[in-house]
C-alpha cells in the first residue's frame, strides 16, 4: 500500500527531478529508435545484399533480433518517459494549492502545525488587545492554544482525521480568525488528499514499466508491452489525451496538427497511441512506420499467444460411420468456433508483412539490387485486416506507385500483392537506376470477398472510395505537394472499380491510373477518371475472363456504337470497360494469360506498368 504524503513533503517535492528524469527516458528511446534505423539501412540492408550463405543469413536475422530489441527499448522506454511527465504535471496543480495555503496562512499570522492543523490567535481590538482567549475557554483551566481543524461543517485539517471545530458564537461576537484557518486547513488536506490520489494511481503503473534481463523480446514480453501502454493510457489521460488526436480530418488537417507539436510531445502521441498516429494520413512516413511496427509486432504476439492456448488445429475431417464416410470433425468445429481459423489467417498475414519487413536490403533472383527499406504505412486487424507496405520512402521518390488489390485481398493473403509490388519495383529501378521509386502494396479497404455474392456490387467501391482519396492524398501532402513525385495508380480487378469510384467522389491524386483485368470502373470513359485519357492505362489478357463477367454490373455508360464481328449495328448508350477501345485507353499489350499473370517476372505486361510508373511513356508496347 503506497503511503500517503504529508503536507511537508508535498511542499519539498522538486517536479524538476521528475521532468530532469523524464528527460532521461526521453534521450534513451530516442538513441534505441535511432539505433534501430542503423542496424536496418546501415547494417542488414549491405548484409542482405552484398553478403551470402549462412553464415549471411544468421548474421542478418541477428541483426534483425537486435532491431526489434531496440523497437521494444524505444517503446517502454517513452512509456516511462510519458508516465513521469504526465505525473509531474498532475502534481503541479496540489503543490500550487498547498504553496498558496501556506502563504495564506503566514499572512495571517498562522501556525501550521506538523499534523496539518491550523491554529489561530485571538482576534485583536483597535488598541492591538486581544478580545478573546487564543482557544475554547474551559472553567477552571487557563486559555491554551488550541489546534484548529475544520470538522463536519467545514472540512478536515488532514486526509483520515476528524477534529471538531472550535465552539462558534453568533455572527459579530465569534472569533473572525477562526474561518480564514479553517479553509487553509482545508486546502492543505485538499492538496495533500489529491497529491495522494495521485501517488497512488501512478506508483503501481511505474513498477510495471521493466522487462526481464535477456536479449530476446519474447512474445510475453510484447504482450505485457501492450499491456503497459493501456495501463499509461488509463493514468495519463488528463495530459495526454486521445480525443486531441485528429478524428475524421483531411491528411492536410493532420499534417498541421502534427506540426503544431512539439518533437517532445509527438514523440509521446507516437509511442502512447502508436495504432491511432500510424494511421493519420498525412504524416511523414518515417512516424508512421515507426509506430505500425509497434502496433504490428504487439498484436502478433497477442493472436499468437491466444492461438496457441486453442492447442494444435485438429484434424478438419474423420471417418466415421459405418460404412465409414468423411464427415467434419466435430472437435475441429469446436476449435474453428473458438476463432482458429480467423486467429490462423491473421497470423499468416502477420507473417508476410514482417518477412518483407525483414527484406529490406534482399536481391533479386537474377541479381538485382536489393530491395529498398519497407515502410509500414498502415497495419490493424479489423474486420479482414490490412496492411499498407510501401517499398522504399514514399515522401523523398521520384516516382510512386500505389497498387489497389481487388477481389479476396485481404490481411491473410498480403503475401501475394506484397509480391507484385517488389516485381514491380525493380521492374521500375532497372528501367530508371538513376531515380528513386517508391511502390505501394494498399490492402487499406474492405474488398469483396467472394465472386458471386459481392464482386459484382458496386457498394464496396463507393464504401471505400473516401479511404482511398485520403491516402493519396495523404502521400501527396508527405511529399510536399503535387508535383514532388509523379504517382500511379495500378489496380487489379475489382480494385479498378474502387479507383473509378474514388474518381467520382474526389480529384484523385495521381497522374497516371494504369488497370489490369478491370472487370469495369463505373464510368464509361477514360476522360471520366480526371487524369486525362492519355493517361490511363488498361492491361486485359485475351483468357482473363473478369473483364467480360464484370461488364454488365460495374461497367460505365457511354454514348456510342456497338458492334458485331466489326459491323455497327446499335447507336445509344453502350456498357464499357477499360479493355475496350470505345473507352479511350491505352490498351497494353499483354503477354501474360489469366487473371493474376501481369505480374509475373521478365513480362511484357510488368515491363509496360514500370514504364508508366517512372513515366517513360514511349517505352510502353501498346496493343495494335
Amino acid at each position: 500500500m503506497t503511503p500517503v504524503p504529508t503536507w511537508q513533503q508535498l511542499r519539498d517535492l522538486k517536479l524538476t527531478e521528475y521532468r530532469d528524469a523524464a528527460d532521461g527516458w526521453r534521450k534513451v528511446s530516442r538513441r534505441a529508435d535511432a539505433a534501430r534505423l542503423r542496424v536496418d539501412r546501415e547494417m542488414a540492408i549491405p548484409v542482405r545484399s552484398t553478403q551470402k550463405g549462412e553464415t549471411a543469413t544468421a548474421a542478418a536475422g541477428d541483426l534483425d533480433r537486435l532491431s526489434r530489441n531496440y523497437q521494444y527499448i524505444h517503446g517502454e522506454c517513452g512509456l516511462v518517459r510519458t508516465t513521469l511527465e504526465s505525473l509531474a504535471a498532475d502534481l503541479e496543480g496540489p503543490q500550487r494549492k498547498l504553496s498558496q495555503a501556506l502563504k495564506d496562512a503566514d499572512t495571517f499570522k498562522f501556525t501550521v502545525n506538523e499534523d496539518g492543523s491550523v491554529t489561530y490567535p485571538p482576534p485583536v481590538s483597535e488598541d492591538g488587545t486581544s478580545t478573546i482567549p487564543y482557544g475554547p475557554y474551559v472553567p477552571g483551566t487557563e486559555p491554551s492554544l488550541f489546534p484548529l481543524a475544520p470538522g463536519a461543517g467545514g472540512g478536515t485539517a488532514r486526509a483520515g482525521a476528524s477534529i471538531p471545530y472550535l465552539p462558534g458564537k453568533g455572527e459579530g461576537d465569534g472569533n473572525p480568525n477562526k474561518a480564514k484557518a479553517e479553509d487553509i486547513a482545508e486546502r492543505i488536506a485538499s492538496a495533500v488528499r489529491a497529491a495522494g490520489e495521485i501517488d497512488a494511481r501512478y506508483a503501481p503503473v511505474l513498477r510495471r514499466l521493466k522487462a526481464p534481463a535477456g536479449l530476446d523480446v519474447t512474445d510475453d514480453m510484447l504482450v505485457d508491452a501492450a499491456a503497459d501502454m493501456k495501463a499509461v493510457r488509463k493514468t495519463v489521460g488528463g495530459f495526454l489525451d486521445r480525443k486531441s488526436i485528429p478524428d475524421g480530418a483531411s491528411p492536410a488537417e493532420n499534417r498541421r496538427w502534427w506540426d503544431g507539436l512539439t518533437a517532445d510531445r509527438r514523440d509521446e502521441y507516437a509511442t502512447l497511441y502508436p495504432a491511432e498516429i500510424g494511421a493519420l494520413d498525412g504524416l511523414p512516413s518515417e512516424v508512421r512506420d515507426t509506430s505500425n511496427r509497434m502496433v504490428l509486432a504487439e498484436a502478433r504476439a497477442q493472436v499468437w499467444q491466444r492461438y496457441e492456448r486453442l492447442g494444435p488445429e485438429p484434424s478438419h475431417y474423420i471417418q466415421a460411420g459405418d460404412p465409414p464416410t468423411t464427415v467434419v470433425n466435430p472437435v475441429w468445429r469446436q476449435w474453428q468456433e473458438k476463432g482458429g481459423l480467423r486467429l490462423r489467417s491473421q497470423l499468416k498475414g502477420m507473417d508476410a508483412v514482417q518477412a518483407r519487413l525483414d527484406a529490406s536490403g534482399a536481391p533479386g533472383e537474377n541479381g538485382e539490387s536489393g530491395l529498398p527499406q519497407a515502410y509500414l504505412l498502415g497495419f490493424d486487424t479489423k474486420g479482414d485486416g490490412h496492411a499498407i507496405i510501401a517499398n522504399g520512402n514514399p515522401d523523398t521518390a521520384d516516382n510512386t506507385a500505389v497498387y489497389i488489390p481487388g477481389t479476396g485481398s485481404k490481411l491473410e493473403n498480403a503475401s501475394g500483392d506484397i509480391n507484385r509490388m517488389t516485381a514491380t519495383w525493380r521492374e521500375a529501378d532497372a528501367q530508371a537506376p538513376g531515380t528513386l521509386t517508391s511502390t505501394i502494396t494498399w490492402i487499406g479497404y474492405d474488398a469483396p470477398q467472394n465472386i458471386l455474392t459481392d464482386s459484382p456490387r458496386a457498394s464496396y467501391a463507393y464504401d471505400s472510395a473516401p479511404e482511398l482519396n485520403n491516402f493519396l492524398d495523404g502521400l501527396q501532402t508527405a511529399q510536399g505537394g503535387a508535383d514532388a513525385s509523379h504517382t500511379t495508380v495500378i489496380a487489379h480487378s475489382y480494385g479498378t472499380t474502387l479507383v473509378g469510384a474514388a474518381t467520382e467522389e474526389h480529384h484523385i491524386a495521381a497522374d497516371d491510373i494504369v488497370v489490369a483485368g478491370s472487370p469495369g470502373m463505373l464510368v464509361g470513359d477514360a476522360s471520366d477518371l480526371g487524369v486525362g485519357s492519355e493517361h490511363v492505362w488498361s492491361e486485359a489478357a485475351g483468357d482473363d475472363p473478369v473483364p467480360y463477367i464484370g461488364r454488365p454490373f460495374l461497367g460505365g455508360e457511354k454514348w456510342g456504337v456497338e458492334y458485331y464481328h466489326g459491323v455497327p449495328y446499335n447507336a445509344g448508350y453502350i456498357t464499357t470497360i477499360p479493355s475496350d477501345e470505345v473507352f479511350g485507353a491505352h490498351r497494353m499489350d499483354v503477354d501474360t494469360s489469366g487473371h493474376s499473370g501481369y505480374w509475373n517476372r521478365g513480362s511484357l505486361s510488368l515491363q509496360n506498368q514500370a514504364a508508366v510508373v517512372v513515366g517513360n511513356y514511349g517505352d510502353v508496347k501498346e496493343d495494335k
